[in-house]
């Protein structure tokens, strides 16, 4: 599989089959996201992956999809130990939070999984549950597994509509 085939594969899954994904799995998807660059080389990432289904009930309880996202093989809470801001002014944990996410999502698809970033939940709530500490933000939580139901290809717009050369031209 290339890369673009692996883009291409992600989708936002909305639907899991209850089935535990096997640990060499995990450790490849965790060894993508090492792999991804972070600002300065800071690595400021840390993931707490979730695969007890009781563990992974509650966090799904905090979300808007409950029924949806405990049900996946894992949830991974990702989280920043950086509230340092570049000169352009972006914080550096978000997006090197991000950069490793969608690592992980890259490598899962090509290993036959499917993920969903998460952005609907109680942060306070999930903190606490896990024993994260105060000053240790959760970017985001990503549901992570088995499909059960088929990729619906998305409307995406054309490249000449979101991209221009040189300067400003939208």
């Amino acid at each position: 599989m290339t890369l673009l085939e692996a883009i291409r594969r992600r989708y936002s899954c909305r639907a899991y089959q209850d089935k535990s994904i096997e640990q060499e799995k995990l450790d490849i998807i965790f060894e993508a996201a090492r792999l991804a660059p972070s600002a300065k080389n800071t690595q400021d990432w840390r993931f707490v992956v979730l695969t007890d289904s009781q563990i992974k009930r509650r966090v799904a309880e905090t979300t808007n999809r409950p029924e949806v996202f405990q049900k996946a093989g894992a949830i991974i809470a990702a989280c920043s130990n950086s509230d340092e801001v570049m000169r352009c002014g972006q914080a550096i944990g978000p997006i090197d939070v991000a950069i490793a996410l969608e690592h992980i999502a890259l490598q899962a698809a090509e290993l036959g999984l499917a993920t969903c970033w998460i952005g609907s939940f109680d942060t306070d709530k999930v903190k606490a549950m896990l024993d994260i500490p105060a000053d240790i933000a959760i970017i985001e939580l990503m549901a992570m597994g088995y499909p059960a139901d088929e990729r619906k290809e998305p409307k995406r717009e054309p490249v000449e509509k979101i991209l221009c050369y040189q300067k400003w031209k939208f």
